[in-house]
């Protein structure tokens, strides 16, 4: 029996990045689309057995988490392209923190492991705070 299974958070995690990849890395389309079965199936078993009630405000989260991975992806994808334009790795950073956050919202509703490492943005960053 595991000891340590990925909470639901991680799972959503996951699956939001691995989307991604199927989008961004067409050339490996088919291996994505079984990862992605994969992780759906067990988001479906954790759901059914821990009686997990979504709301309104886990869709949420769920929302601000695959977008905070969809940033996080563009500026990093372009940092490695050598691209310095508007690309910042310290907002990166603070993404990275609301991504956290989001998932331990999730974790809220569901129960489980939460992150307690959640970095603040920069004051420079302000606009990208969450009204949560």
């Amino acid at each position: 029996m595991r000891k340590y299974l990925p909470t639901l958070s991680e799972l959503v995690d996951r699956l939001s990045i691995v989307q991604l990849k199927e989008v961004f890395i067409p050339e490996h389309k088919d291996e994505y689309a079984q990862e992605i079965a994969d992780i759906v199936h067990d988001i479906q078993a954790h759901i059914d057995e821990n009686g997990s009630e979504i709301t309104a405000e886990t869709i949420r989260a769920i929302v601000v988490l695959s977008q905070m991975n969809l940033h996080i992806w563009h500026n990093e994808s372009n940092y490695r392209k050598g691209i310095k334009d508007g690309n910042n790795l310290e907002l990166t950073h603070g993404l990275n923190g609301i991504r956290n956050t989001a998932k331990n919202r999730i974790q809220e509703v569901v129960g489980g492991r939460k992150d307690y490492k959640i970095d603040c943005l920069a004051a420079e960053f302000k606009d990208w705070e969450i009204s949560w």
